[in-house]
């Protein structure tokens, strides 16, 4: 990795810690982020955007849960969902539904780089690979 690009993603980093609030991405911090930066120009803008664009979007993914299913999702397992992973993650997660007929049945979770999986179709592919 190029001495630039590893200080734009030190920077990137260091810029993140100040724009997240008791675990949770606080606008009034990301905009306060954003002005000190036109005021003061890092070396290499672009990638020092890039780089934090990058690790907000991946903070803020951290408290959204999109599930996938095949077939309709009651509003109460949404909720329920939303209260099962705010208590496992220890920070408010929010939830929404997305259709997807290739699960056949069933439902996968996605929480930033978690994945949780009870589909058929999750299921006949794990049958597969062994």
């Amino acid at each position: 990795m190029p001495a630039q690009n590893k200080s734009a993603q030190l920077l990137a980093r260091q810029l993140l810690n100040m724009s997240v609030v008791d675990d949770v991405v606080s606008a009034e911090h990301v905009e306060g982020v954003l002005a000190y930066l036109k005021k003061h120009t890092p070396a290499n803008p672009l990638q020092v955007l890039q780089a934090y664009k990058t690790l907000i979007a991946r903070e803020l993914a951290k408290s959204h849960a999109v599930v996938e299913h095949a077939g309709p999702v009651a509003d109460g397992v949404l909720r329920s969902i939303e209260g099962a992973f705010t208590q496992k993650y220890k920070r408010q997660v929010t939830a929404s539904a997305r259709h997807n007929a290739g699960l056949i049945a069933g439902l996968r979770m996605r929480i930033g780089d978690d994945v949780y999986e009870s589909s058929v179709a999750g299921q006949l592919e794990q049958l597969s690979a062994n």
